[in-house]
């Protein structure tokens, strides 16, 4: 039985859950978080957005299936090691989808919209837009993006230019690491095998994405700290985080961001600290 829920547990994929997180960042940024209604009112909208991802997860992983089986990693996963049968793999997809569309009925019709647009992205980038260069990387974008409007239309807040912007570029910087990460892992193999669409890139087109973007995000969060009176100490952090994260993936540890976010405890720290002065400047 305990292998049974493990391999569930790695089929949807909850520590990707993290990044619905970011349905968060508006109420907690405009100090509206502790204003919401109960407890309730602030977990469905995230419960919503994770089994969503869940499903997206399974569905890109089922497309995957074949590729899989020759990645040095993820042939481990339920699927392509066959340790849950594809028929099963779709049912609890479907399964998943129909709960978090009834729940983002529940909420309200602007969210159920972002999130009907978040789910035909994701399976549109598994089924077909991953093959094509730099449009698979804001698709990418685009679910952090809408990962934040359906925070603001949940918790009915409204975005600040700045903030989307800098959530649009750090999402470029992420992704860009984390293809530059898969490519450096690759080393020694096809990067075929670890992502076709890796071969279409030409080289050091990610360490330009990764300091263009970088860079950028760096300075809209600027502008984003300095309009809304934030204490001016949270730059240099984040410079500091940006830095610790391509740290990381140029030497060969990886890319995912949630995975470096719980597995390095310097970017965790960094991540905590930031929660806390935010939290501190708006709530102190």
């Amino acid at each position: 039985m305990r292998f049974v829920n493990m391999t569930w547990f790695q089929l949807l994929r909850p520590y990707q859950w993290l990044k619905n997180l970011m349905l968060l960042f508006p109420p907690f940024l405009s100090g509206d978080l502790f204003h919401v209604e109960s407890f309730a009112v602030l977990l469905i909208p995230l419960v919503s957005f994770s089994l969503s991802a869940s499903s997206v997860y399974i569905i890109n992983d089922i497309m995957d299936v074949k590729q899989d089986v020759h990645h040095p990693v993820k042939k481990y996963r339920p699927l392509p090691s066959g340790r849950i049968k594809t028929g099963r793999a779709v049912a609890i997809a479907c399964l998943l989808i129909l709960v978090s569309v009834c729940l983002a009925v529940y909420i309200s019709l602007p969210f159920l919209l972002i999130l009907a647009a978040y789910l035909v992205i994701s399976n549109g980038y598994s089924l077909f837009l991953k093959s094509i260069p730099v449009l698979e990387l804001f698709c990418i974008v685009t679910a952090f993006l809408l990962r934040l409007e359906a925070g603001g239309v949940a918790y009915h807040v409204q975005i600040s230019d700045w903030l989307f912007l800098s959530v649009f570029l750090l999402a470029l910087f992420l992704i860009s690491g984390k293809r530059l990460s898969e490519l450096i892992y690759s080393d020694g193999q096809a990067p075929g095998l670890i992502r076709p669409v890796l071969m279409e890139y030409p080289d050091g087109f990610f360490q330009a994405g990764m300091y263009i973007s970088g860079s950028a995000v760096l300075m809209t969060y600027t502008m984003y700290v300095i309009n809304h009176h934030g204490n001016l100490f949270l730059i240099p952090l984040c410079c500091f985080g940006l830095l610790q994260y391509m740290l990381r993936v140029l030497s060969g540890r990886g890319g995912d961001p949630t995975r470096a976010l719980t597995q390095e405890p310097v970017l965790f720290w960094v991540g905590l600290l930031w929660v806390i002065m935010v939290g501190f400047n708006i709530y102190g």
